[in-house]
């Protein structure tokens, strides 16, 4: 079963002003980000809401991200990109790619690496995806920076509240004029100027070279098990998975499969593997063409229990998901 659903081409288009979506669903708002190939999971209870907005201008994508239940990303951004998220609003523990940020940490992506970020429960984050190479070079010349060589594989960049509120402001200024004067952006000095002022004001952010970044996490253990855990579970989603199983597949103990969880993902391999299987059912009910039953794509998916089932499909989403399969099929609600 493929969980990554892709979008056509791999590198940013022609100039497009601004672009806005709304969803109510996790998958769908996985899909709304233009050249990202992603796959989103919703794993805390309730019903989803998402907005995204982005700009494309230059070498630059510049997007808001903001969600109200906790998420599993996966996938990846754009060949030869790098990508800078700054959290502007948190409720609760973020965890990405293996370590807890806050909103005084900047994350960051190149292109070509994993996407693994468990999202709070409430999350506001603005960003901006640019050529790796341009941005590299342009610190080379005007800094004599390597920025590359200083982020090796570094995901998380501390740095002063003062200077992630100077580059968020920045960017979310650069989203308000490709909304409302999106005419100014068309021009090439312009784009040029707003380009060279995101890149001066993320060099600011970064500091001056790799003493100003923290370690790497000491968690890394407890994140290699999860991710083995997942990928086991993935390749078995439709089967009765118990945690024994997966004791016996890593070779770990009970206690260190939990804690292992707790951590990373701030759930049990119980109600993780559960929320993999209630997203599945849920992609199915909404992309399919409804000649399956609710019944056929849950028993797919591994449920069993039909009553437990659909009793925890509309705890997690907010709905029964014979009311997902009416939307899809065009069905008016029987109330």
């Amino acid at each position: 079963m493929d969980l990554h659903p892709r979008r056509s081409g791999t590198e940013p288009g022609p100039f497009s002003a601004f672009a806005t979506t709304q969803t109510e669903d996790a998958h769908e708002h996985a899909c709304s980000l233009q050249q990202w190939i992603q796959a989103y999971e919703q794993l805390s209870p309730g019903r989803f809401n998402g907005e995204i907005e982005e700009a494309w201008f230059g070498n630059v994508q510049v997007f808001r991200e903001r969600t109200n239940q906790m998420v599993h990303e996966a996938g990846s951004s754009w060949k030869g990109s790098r990508t800078f998220g700054i959290p502007l609003n948190l409720e609760g523990q973020g965890w990405y790619c293996g370590e807890s940020f806050d909103r005084d940490t900047m994350l960051t992506l190149h292109g070509g690496e994993e996407l693994d970020f468990r999202t709070p429960r409430q999350l506001d984050v603005v960003a901006i995806t640019t050529h790796k190479e341009v941005f590299n070079n342009y610190a080379l010349r005007t800094k004599g920076r390597d920025i590359e060589a200083e982020l090796g594989k570094r995901r998380i960049i501390p740095s002063s509240a003062e200077k992630m509120q100077e580059l968020s402001a920045l960017l979310l200024t650069v989203l308000d004029t490709a909304r409302n004067t999106p005419h100014i952006l068309g021009h090439a000095a312009m784009r040029k100027a707003m380009e060279h002022a995101i890149f001066d004001s993320l060099l600011a952010v970064i500091g001056n070279g790799v003493d100003a970044l923290r370690p790497p996490s000491t968690s890394q253990a407890r994140r290699q098990i999860v991710d083995r855990a997942r990928e086991y579970m993935r390749h078995h989603v439709n089967e009765p998975i118990t945690v024994a199983d997966l004791c016996a597949e890593l070779n770990v103990s009970r206690r260190t499969l939990q804690y292992s969880f707790q951590d990373v993902l701030d759930v049990n391999p119980v109600s993780f593997l559960r929320a993999m299987r209630l997203n599945g059912v849920r992609r199915a009910l909404r992309n399919g063409d409804g000649r399956e039953s609710v019944t056929d794509v849950a028993l797919q998916w591994g449920f069993l229990h039909l009553s437990h089932f659909a009793a925890d499909y509309k705890a997690m989403f907010g709905e029964l998901p014979s009311e997902t399969l009416r939307r899809r099929l065009g069905v008016p609600d029987a109330s």
